[in-house]
C-alpha cells in the first residue's frame, strides 16, 4: 500500500483515544480536513488521531468543521474518545508522541471517565411566533409596562423603555433558569450527567448536554418525552446526537517542553 502519512508534516489532531493501541498509522476509513488520509499516532496505551497539515492553523469554515465532525463520528463508532477542540495543530509526528508522552496518565484518566459513554444533547424553546409578546401575555406587570410606553408613543422617555426591557429580560432568564432546574431533575433519572450549555437563540429556553451509556439511547428518549409533559404545546422539545463527549471531558493538554497549554479536548 502506498505510503500516506508524512512524518515530518504538521498535523492536526482530531481526538485521543486507546483503541488501536500500538497500532502506529493506523488508517481510518474517514477522510479529515482538506479531504486528507485520517491515521493513528500512538504512544504505549495512549493513541492520537491525526491528518497531516501544510498550515499551523486551519480555518473554521463550514467543510472544515464538517469534516471534523465526520472524523469524531466515525471514531465514535470505534470505541471510547475524547475529542480534540477544532485547530489544535502539532508541528510534526515526534511533537504529537512527546504531547502523549508528557499527558499519558492524564488521559487515561479521562478516557476511563468516558468509558462506553456518549454525548446526547437536548434543546427546549419556546414554539411562538414572538417571544416578547408571548411574555406580554403571560406576565400583567410587563404587559402593564409595554402599554404605559404605547400610551405615551413617542413621548416614551429613553429610561422606561430600558426598563421595560430589563423587566423581559428578567422574566426570560427566571423562566429559563426554572424549567431548566425541572429538566435536568427529570433526565438526571435516565443520564450519567447533565450539564447546560450556553444559550445561542432568544427563543431558546435551555440546551443540555446529557452523557449516557453507549447502549442507553432508548431510555434518554423516554426521559425526554417524560420531561416534555412537563410542558403544554408552546414548548419544543428536540435532541440529537450521539456525539462525542465534548462537554464531559476537561482536559488541559501541556508541551514537554514549556509545560504552557497545548490546546484542550472538547
Amino acid at each position: 500500500m502506498p505510503r500516506t502519512t508524512h512524518s515530518s508534516r504538521g498535523k492536526l489532531i482530531y481526538a485521543l483515544t486507546d483503541f488501536g493501541e500500538g497500532s502506529d498509522e493506523h488508517v481510518y476509513k474517514v477522510k479529515g480536513i482538506g479531504d486528507t488520509p485520517v491515521y493513528s499516532i500512538s504512544t504505549g496505551d495512549v493513541t492520537a488521531v491525526v491528518s497531516d497539515i501544510h498550515s499551523p492553523k486551519v480555518r473554521p469554515e463550514r467543510r472544515n468543521l464538517m469534516a471534523h465532525r465526520a472524523v469524531l463520528a466515525h471514531l465514535l463508532t470505534l470505541g471510547s474518545v475524547l475529542p480534540m477542540r477544532f485547530g489544535v495543530v502539532a508541528a510534526n509526528a515526534d511533537a504529537v508522541r512527546a504531547l502523549l508522552g508528557a499527558n499519558r496518565e492524564a488521559i487515561a484518566e479521562q478516557l476511563y471517565r468516558v468509558r462506553d459513554r456518549i454525548e446526547m444533547g437536548l434543546r427546549v424553546s419556546w414554539d411562538v411566533a414572538n417571544i416578547y409578546e408571548y411574555f406580554v401575555g403571560m406576565h400583567p406587570l410587563l404587559r402593564e409596562a409595554r402599554d404605559r410606553l404605547l400610551a405615551q408613543g413617542d413621548n416614551a422617555a429613553r429610561d422606561e423603555k430600558i426598563e421595560v426591557g430589563r423587566l423581559f429580560d428578567r422574566l426570560v432568564n427566571e423562566a429559563r433558569e426554572q424549567y431548566t432546574e425541572q429538566v435536568t431533575e427529570v433526565m438526571r433519572n435516565y443520564c450519567e450527567e447533565v450539564t447546560a450549555s450556553p444559550i445561542k437563540k432568544d427563543k431558546e429556553v435551555m440546551n443540555l448536554a446529557c452523557l449516557i451509556e453507549r447502549n442507553a439511547q432508548p431510555d434518554f428518549e423516554r426521559g425526554v418525552f417524560e420531561a416534555s409533559k412537563l410542558f403544554n404545546n408552546d414548548y419544543l422539545f428536540d435532541y440529537n446526537g450521539p456525539w462525542a463527549p465534548h462537554n464531559f471531558v476537561d482536559l488541559d493538554l501541556v508541551t514537554p517542553d514549556t509545560g504552557k497549554d497545548a490546546g484542550q479536548t472538547g
